[in-house]
């Protein structure tokens, strides 16, 4: 399971680093040229948009809850109630839709129902059941008042910036039109003041321009707001995530050990098995030519009994790669240096831990220094590695460092990507910081579990 290093070994030049050909240069900083993003404009569609949607949902909740609870008394009022929270479903979903356009925010579905058996009575039980339902139900009640605020807020600072900024513009209206020199300021029955002389117009715009440029920001905020609550009410709850990924991670640890034992297998039936075979028709050989040809027959022995040697070393070749007997008995300061003396290149190994970890936690660890130090040897062309492990509270952290030509890059479909999902089954996490170049710094994170004491 190793990884390529360096130009037409995987290595990738990531559009996002400053001076790539494809990054985007503004002249303009952020403050000025947000007023006519096209974000903005998204941001604001957005809070428009929420009065009135907001205020059907609303209506439709509280009427069909408010209609079901009173109803309960009877039996119309279930299915009632079960059809307003399924409607709030169907609401959720196209505001998952309408945030996922207007704001760029990605949600993912809700837990599906869960029905045991067909029938309207089970859609009921699975809807009343459903925590995504009730979540969908807060979610129409808390965005009206919500939405509302947005709203006045939104729409006043925006039509208060652009009027007062383009107040040069139309100030004239008021003279031809309305009577009076301009925006009246103060008045009373004595006196009136208004922006009509050139610097009074000046200032006004210049306040306008400072209440333009705020208004994407002061939108921004709000909509942060409804970032929250979308991904809170409307998205899968922090249940049903780690239900996924509980899922998602056993399935990586079935493939990961059906991988493991086909490689065992493999190894197996081409190495050792092979050469056992081999040795068993060679030593009847010699034991029919032993009465006709002693002489022939002793070298046959021989040439059997390397054989025998090499198969052993092969078997423990393949023992240690599932699990050797030093990490067993001595830990991973035994067993790592073990691994590093047979790397191409000089290897510097510090462990630093007051005590062990599980045995699990140890050989995903072995297991990971073992195929990073490969990927040494095989690709990286360095002079030199070096390996750290010490624990960082509940973590385990380990790191390979080579001063080899990088380029190793996790996405590239190359062995980095099975020793990540290897990692992220137990809750691990690999990072790989591989410049063209070099040098190479990986970095593997594990959650610290203690060895159990018996």
């Amino acid at each position: 399971m190793a990884t390529e290093y360096g130009q037409g070994y995987g290595f990738r030049t990531d559009p996002g680093l400053p001076g790539h050909a494809g990054e985007r240069r503004h002249r303009l900083p952020a403050a000025l040229r947000a007023p006519v993003e096209g974000r903005t404009w998204r941001e604001l569609g957005f809070v428009l948009l929420s009065l009135p949607i907001s205020i059907l949902l609303f209506t439709y909740a509280i009427t069909m809850v408010s209609l079901g609870a009173g109803l309960l008394v009877t039996f119309l009022g279930v299915p009632v109630l079960a059809a307003g929270l399924a409607g709030c479903r169907g609401f959720g979903a196209v505001e998952r839709a309408r945030a996922r356009g207007l704001l760029g925010l990605e949600v993912g579905e809700p837990e599906p129902l869960r029905m045991k058996r067909q029938g309207f009575t089970a859609w009921m039980g699975a809807v009343l059941k459903s925590g995504a339902s009730w979540r969908a139900l807060l979610y129409a009640v808390l965005q009206f008042p919500w939405a509302v605020l947005s709203f006045v807020v939104s729409v006043t600072v925006w039509s208060v910036g652009w009027s007062l900024l383009t107040y040069p513009l139309w100030f004239w209206v008021f003279p031809m039109y309305t009577g009076q020199d301009g925006i009246q300021l103060y008045g009373d029955e004595r006196h009136q003041i208004y922006l009509d002389n050139p610097f009074e117009i000046t200032v006004t715009a210049g306040v306008g321009l400072l209440f333009t440029l705020a208004t994407p920001w002061i939108v921004r905020a709000l909509t942060m707001v409804d970032r929250v609550m979308v991904y809170g009410l409307l998205g899968p709850s922090r249940l049903a995530t780690r239900v996924v990924e509980l899922e998602s991670d056993r399935g990586a640890v079935v493939d990961t050990a059906a991988a493991d034992l086909r490689r065992i297998e493999r190894d197996l039936h081409d190495g050792a098995q092979a050469r056992l075979v081999a040795l068993a028709m060679d030593l009847g050989l010699a034991k029919e030519k032993l009465r006709e040809d002693p002489q022939v027959a002793a070298q046959m022995v021989d040439e059997a009994h390397g054989e025998v040697k090499t198969a052993l070393q092969e078997l423990r070749d393949l023992a240690r790669g599932i699990h050797p007997a030093v990490l067993t008995d001595r830990g991973l300061d035994a067993a790592l240096s073990s691994v590093a003396s047979r790397c191409t290149v000089p290897v510097q190994v510090e462990v630093d831990l007051g005590e062990r970890p599980a045995p699990a936690i140890e050989g995903i660890a072995y297991f990971t220094v073992s195929e990073l130090l490969q990927n040494v040897s095989k690709h990286a062309r360095a002079t030199w590695a070096a390996v750290e492990v010490w624990r960082t509270e509940n973590r385990l952290m380990l790191q390979v460092v080579d001063n080899g030509v990088g380029g190793a890059d996790v996405s590239a479909g190359s062995g980095l990507a099975g020793l990540a999902e290897r990692l992220d089954a137990v809750d691990g996490i690999l990072v790989v910081d591989s410049p063209g170049g070099g040098p190479t710094r990986v970095t593997a994170e594990l959650p610290w579990r203690a060895e159990r004491v018996r």
